[in-house]
């Protein structure tokens, strides 16, 4: 018997109906990722009970880990289904979407509560004006430009908030991925001028105070992110920036 691909869907026809297990089989291919063998299904979705069924819905975009927008829990764990290789999975494989966004269906989330943080912490550099790059830009300490360019690599994928224990339904907190979006604008000459709105944007209820130190997300971030070490700065400026505040009233 030839050796086969088994999955274990957790499909969903739509926000409001009752999540399912589905499974399918396809023949063995190497290099398979768990994207092309969802490909390779949707093509003939027949599950293994030999009905043909609706293809299974996820989203993908670059297929080089770099758009974030494939992310789901495979075999447990969040991360990036594009990069996953089936040849480094046990078997029978499954696919679930992330569980801490709302399901548009089947393995597609809607990250917006996401998106909406980084829209509460201002994650971007806000300018009036055109800079000239050789000659009206605040330089930048090569130093510090490297420390940036390890949060610039967060792709919104959403592992880490996966893998948060303070970010949930119950919980006003805004995660890890905002968080980590402070520390690399607040970092940029143009940026740290409204640094202070960012603060006060994560000193309030859901900040950064309700973060439990759990580290899990840079346990599951794919690009390897130091997300507590940027979380620990920023504990440090935000106690400074009270300081301030206090002094000025």
């Amino acid at each position: 018997m030839a050796k086969e691909i088994h999955l274990k869907v957790r499909r969903q026809a739509s926000p409001k109906d009752k999540p399912y297990w589905e499974e399918f089989k396809i023949p063995y291919e190497p290099q398979h990722n768990v994207i092309s063998v969802l490909m390779r299904i949707r093509e003939n979705p027949v599950n293994t009970a030999g009905k043909r069924v609706e293809p299974v819905v996820w989203e993908a975009n670059c297929m080089e880990e770099v758009c974030g927008a494939c992310s789901m829990i495979i075999n447990g764990v969040p991360r990036q289904s594009c990069a996953t290789l089936i040849d480094n999975l046990e078997q029978p494989i499954t696919l679930e979407p992330l569980s801490k966004f709302p399901v548009v269906r089947d393995l597609q989330i809607d990250r917006e509560k996401m998106f909406n943080a980084l829209r509460m912490v201002k994650a971007w550099i806000q300018i009036d004006t055109v800079h000239d790059i050789h000659q009206g830009s605040p330089r930048m300490d090569p130093a510090v430009a490297q420390e940036r360019y390890v949060y610039s690599r967060c792709m919104t994928c959403g592992c880490c908030m996966e893998a948060c224990p303070q970010f949930h339904d119950n919980s006003k907190f805004i995660g890890p991925a905002p968080l980590g979006q402070v520390a690399m604008h607040n970092k940029h000459p143009t940026g740290a001028y409204h640094k202070s709105e960012r603060l006060h944007a994560i000193m309030g209820d859901g900040g950064i105070t309700d973060c439990g130190n759990a580290q899990n997300c840079v346990q599951v971030c794919p690009k390897e992110i130091p997300l507590t070490t940027g979380i620990g700065e920023l504990s440090r400026d935000t106690t400074i920036q009270w300081f301030k505040d206090l002094l000025r009233k």
